[in-house]
């Protein structure tokens, strides 16, 4: 049970993209080549967001197809806004039911893994692809983090389904993923602290353990 598509991944990417857009505007002597390359940023920017929402989605998809869970699309509302999901059937065993649930995490998880070890230093480098990437796992992991928090949004949501399924409280599935979230932002601006690294190791592995509650 889980969103595809969220109302504050759309916030957070335009904030992040107005604020990139006003910096490259903030030099009014700029040329027009530099405003094209602006553009051109922006777009890759956008598209490593679609990456990170399609290998998100694949987490959840791939376990659904190896479980013979029958994923499917069904529309959902976040307060007035609509969206979808993608669902499966029901039946399932618990411990199924928690990994396709928590497998868009795992997903991100690693994903993030991989950004930092290819590029310690992402936040002094150019390459938007990446940050869009890299921008999309944290805005998810924290609107999802918040949302789990206030037992808010549609049941659909990972976190709830993690929850039902593990029996563990929604608030704390949602600390569990909020807390790689904030420590890879640390990483993200700190990125010599070793105690950050594994702090956040730490916090990827526990949702993992649940499946051996």
């Amino acid at each position: 049970m889980r969103c595809s598509r969220r109302l504050a991944i759309v916030v957070g990417a335009v904030a992040l993209l107005s604020g990139r857009a006003a910096a490259a505007g903030q030099d009014p002597s700029a040329s027009s080549s530099s405003g094209g390359g602006a553009a051109v940023a922006t777009l890759k920017f956008v598209a490593g967001g679609a990456v990170g929402l399609v290998v998100h989605e694949s987490g959840h998809v791939a376990l659904d197809l190896a479980f013979n869970a029958r994923p499917r699309i069904v529309p959902v509302h976040l307060g007035p806004a609509p969206f979808f999901a993608i669902t499966h059937r029901g039946g399932l065993s618990p411990r199924r039911e928690y990994i396709i649930d928590a497998a868009g995490f795992w997903m991100q998880g690693i994903g993030a893994e991989r950004l930092f070890h290819e590029h310690p230093h992402l936040r002094t480098e150019s390459a938007p692809f990446t940050k869009g990437e890299f921008a999309f796992d944290e805005i998810t992991a924290v609107g999802y983090g918040v949302v789990a928090l206030a037992r808010t949004g549609p049941v659909q949501r990972d976190t709830y389904g993690m929850s039902y399924s593990s029996r563990v409280p929604e608030p704390a599935i949602g600390a569990m993923v909020l807390a790689p979230a904030l420590l890879d932002g640390y990483r993200y601006f700190k990125p010599e602290s070793r105690w950050a690294v594994w702090a956040s190791r730490a916090a990827k592995v526990s949702t993992v353990l649940l499946v051996f509650k």
